[in-house]
């Protein structure tokens, strides 16, 4: 076996620093997108389900907001808006991909996890107060 060479074991190291540095919220959300799965998996519920649906949108956000939101922003207005400049269908594009979109996936993705717990305690009191 050859052994490698210092700066490529520094900078293999470097690299998977940095992807772990730039996903690492991605990697959560993921992890609790696997909890979600194991979760339906073992015991089905509306629980499992939304906290499976729940991070998984939150994982869509943030690669969204990432990767997405720039490309598609300029695609949908070089379809759209064509010979003519209409800057007001510019603005509400705009204003719709770079900032509304990215601020309802966040809530719904959050709120999809906090209905999850409020379901599970809600399920939860009413099973221990049933005679």
């Amino acid at each position: 076996m050859t052994p490698i060479a210092p700066d490529l074991s520094q900078n293999i190291a470097t690299t998977i620093y940095l992807i772990f540095a730039h996903n690492y919220i991605a990697f959560a959300y993921l992890t609790g997108m696997l909890v979600g799965i194991g979760l339906a998996i073992w015991k089905p519920s509306r629980f499992s389900l939304f906290v499976f649906l729940g991070f998984a949108i939150l994982l869509f956000s943030f690669e969204y907001d990432k990767h997405i939101i720039e490309p598609l922003r300029n695609q949908t207005i070089t379809s759209l808006v064509t010979v003519t400049p209409h800057y007001k269908v510019s603005k509400v594009i705009d204003a719709l991909i770079s900032e509304i979109f990215p601020v309802l996936f966040y809530t719904v993705g959050w709120g999809m996890v906090f209905t999850s717990i409020v379901y599970a305690g809600v399920k939860l009191g009413k099973h221990r107060h049933s005679p």
